[in-house]
C-alpha cells in the first residue's frame, strides 16, 4: 500500500523550499522503499531549487543518504528488507558498453526507479534529486541505488558517501591516481574540495597544497590533511603552488570549483606530463579558452570526474571500513544536524560558506 510521508519540496524556481506530505508508492520490479535515517545537505540539492539543473519542478530534494530497506519489489535479490545501504545516484545498468568491458563505474546507462513519487495534495509527480529525493521520511529509488554498509556506522557520516565525499575522495583516488610521494594541490575548499584532500593523504601523497579565498576553509582543510595552504584572493595561486614544489607544479591538481578561472589556475599549477582533475560543476553558460600550443606543448593529462569515478559496491564499504578503523574521519565533514523544517536555512548557511556540511537526521 501506498505511504505518506513528509519530504521537502522545491515548487519553482529560487522559490524556498517547504516541507508537503507526498506519497510513496509500493516498490515495483526492481525497486525499494528506504526509510531515510539522514541526509546531507549538499549543493547540487541548491542548483536544483535555483533551476540550475532543469526545469522540472516540483524537485524533492535531496540525495545524500542513508536509510533502512523498508521493502523491495520483485526480482530484487542484492538487498533486502532490514539492510543499512548507502544511496548512490549511479545505478549501474551490467549491459552497456561500458559495463560489458568491465568498467561498470562509467556505466553509460544508470537507472532510477520508475514508478514516481507525488504531492499527496494534487496528485502531481515529483521530480527526485539525482533519482533519489531523499529529504524525505521514505524514498522510492531502484534497488541498485542502495549499497549495503556496515550497520554500526552512524547513519550522518554514512550518507556522505552518497556524492559530495565521494566525489572528492575519487578525484584524488579514482580519477588523479594519486600515489605515494605525489605533490597535489586542490583548488576549492567546501565539502568536496576537502574531501580531495583526505583522500590524497589516504593515498599517500606527500605535500597537499589547499587553495582557496576564505581563510575559514583553508583552516578547516589542514585539519583535513592539507600540509600548506595558499589564499589566492591575496597570492597568485600558480606561482604560489610553483613556489611549494620546486618551480616544477604539482604532479595532480584537482579543481573543486567548476569555473573557467579556477580551472585556468589548475592547468597552469601543474607539472609537465602532470593531470588536472575537473570535479567542481560548471554552468551551462561556462566557456573556457586556453592556447592550444599549451595544452599541446604541456602533455600529461585533462580529466573530468563524474561521482569520483567510482563504483558504489566496491568503494563504499571500502571507505566505511577506512572510517570505522579511525583512518577516514568521516565526521570531520558534518558541521550540524538539522531537522527536516530547517533545510532552507541549512542552504543560507551553506552559501555564506559557514558551514562544511549541514546533515538533516530523521
Amino acid at each position: 500500500m501506498a505511504q505518506e510521508v513528509r519530504g521537502v519540496i522545491a515548487p519553482g524556481k529560487n522559490e524556498p523550499v517547504r516541507v508537503e506530505t507526498i506519497v510513496v508508492p509500493d516498490p515495483g520490479p526492481g525497486e525499494a522503499v528506504v526509510k531515510v535515517q539522514a541526509c546531507g545537505v549538499c549543493h547540487t540539492d541548491l542548483h536544483y531549487k535555483q533551476g540550475g539543473i532543469s526545469d522540472d519542478f516540483p524537485f524533492l530534494l535531496g540525495h545524500e543518504a542513508a536509510g533502512i530497506v523498508e521493502s523491495v519489489g520483485e526480482g530484487v535479490t542484492d538487498v533486502a528488507p532490514g539492510d543499512f545501504v548507502i544511496l548512490n545516484w549511479r545505478a549501474v545498468c551490467g549491459n552497456c558498453r561500458a559495463c560489458l568491458r568491465g568498467r561498470p563505474q562509467y556505466c553509460f546507462n544508470t537507472h532510477n526507479a520508475e514508478q514516481k513519487m507525488t504531492l499527496a495534495s494534487t496528485g502531481q509527480e515529483l521530480s527526485p534529486a539525482l533519482g533519489i529525493g531523499a529529504f524525505a521520511d521514505k524514498t522510492l529509488v531502484a534497488a541498485g541505488q542502495c549499497t549495503k554498509v556496515d550497520p554500526t556506522v552512524s547513519p550522518a557520516v554514512a550518507g556522505l558517501l552518497g556524492c559530495g565525499v565521494m566525489a572528492g575522495i575519487g578525484a584524488a583516488i579514482n580519477t588523479g591516481n594519486v600515489g605515494r610521494g605525489d605533490t597535489v594541490a586542490v583548488i576549492g575548499c567546501g565539502g568536496v574540495g576537502d574531501a580531495a584532500i583526505a583522500g590524497a593523504r589516504l593515498a599517500g601523497a606527500a605535500r597537499i597544497i589547499a587553495v582557496d579565498i576564505d581563510d575559514r576553509k583553508l583552516e578547516k582543510a589542514r585539519s583535513m590533511g592539507a600540509t600548506h595552504t595558499v589564499n589566492s584572493k591575496t597570492s597568485d595561486a600558480v606561482e604560489a603552488i610553483r613556489e611549494l614544489t620546486g618551480g616544477f607544479g604539482a604532479d595532480v591538481v584537482i579543481e573543486a570549483v567548476g569555473r573557467p578561472e579556477t580551472y585556468k589556475q589548475a592547468f597552469y599549477g601543474r607539472d609537465l606530463a602532470g593531470t588536472v582533475v575537473l570535479v567542481g560543476v560548471p554552468t551551462p553558460e561556462m566557456k573556457l579558452e586556453l592556447p592550444l600550443l599549451d595544452v599541446f606543448g604541456r602533455g600529461g593529462s585533462l580529466k573530468s570526474s563524474w561521482y569520483g569515478d567510482c563504483l558504489p559496491s566496491r568503494d563504499f564499504p571500502m571507505l566505511i571500513d577506512l572510517h570505522q578503523q579511525g583512518r577516514l574521519d568521516l565526521g570531520a565533514f558534518v558541521t550540524e544536524t538539522v531537522q527536516l523544517d530547517e533545510v532552507e536555512k541549512a542552504f543560507e548557511r551553506m552559501h555564506g560558506g559557514d558551514v562544511l556540511r549541514s546533515v538533516v537526521v530523521l
